[in-house]
């Protein structure tokens, strides 16, 4: 800005009170303080609200009706033009990190340019679950029928599959929460939000739970 800009507005400052002279400073008074941290919070409001508006109806209701504080902590990583695999590269990136894995719904979109890195982390002896449905077995075991037969006989690798999934996918990678947005009819990833805050964590937990007691073991 210009140096009469910032001049006008110092005085615009100084007639509210929110700023006094101090020497060659200037010092933010008590409501200039108030002010302050309010357009603080707005601005934090404002870059939550930005970040959510895209995938906020992809979001599972109790995730939604989290409070402000809960969303402002998450990453939502989301697909652009210019950067289709954004979402994936997130989730490969928290994949490459992971000791543990309870994945329901990771459709092929999402785990097939991440299945070097699975398969890593299965000869590593990470515990991994995958809860999908009939389908996305049975393409990467047609696919890719030795790696995939080979990583089934591995005991700490655990394929179940599953008829009434989210439309969602839920991923628990050690401490984070993964949840993956998918388009309906293509099944390409929109957008990966991950967090690792209790609270998230203590919504994903039973319900990863849940689907994988009720699932059905896969053969290969």
């Amino acid at each position: 800005m210009s140096s009469s800009t910032i001049r006008r507005t110092l005085d615009e400052f100084e007639d509210r009170i929110w700023i006094r002279r101090d020497g060659y400073q200037y010092r933010a008074t008590w409501l200039g303080e108030v002010v302050a941290s309010g357009m603080e919070d707005l601005i934090e409001r404002i870059e939550t609200e930005r970040k959510l508006r895209d995938v906020w109806h992809w979001l599972p209701d109790e995730v939604s009706d989290y409070p402000l504080e809960t969303w402002a902590a998450m990453t939502v990583t989301v697909a652009k033009p210019d950067a289709p695999h954004r979402p994936v590269n997130r989730f490969e990136s928290l994949l490459q990190e992971a000791s543990e894995l309870r994945l329901v719904r990771p459709e092929i979109a999402m785990m097939e340019p991440c299945f070097d890195v699975l398969r890593q982390l299965v000869h590593e002896g990470v515990d991994v679950v995958l809860v999908d449905r009939p389908h996305s077995h049975t393409y990467f075991l047609s696919t890719y029928p030795e790696r995939s037969s080979a990583m089934m006989q591995w005991d700490n690798f655990t394929v179940l599959e599953h008829d009434h999934l989210p439309p969602h996918g839920i991923g628990i990678l050690d401490e984070h929460v993964a949840i993956s947005c998918y388009e309906r009819e293509s099944g390409t990833v929109h957008a990966l939000i991950d967090s690792d805050g209790p609270a998230v964590r203590e919504w994903a937990q039973p319900v990863v739970e849940t689907y994988t007691s009720d699932a059905r073991p896969v053969e290969p």
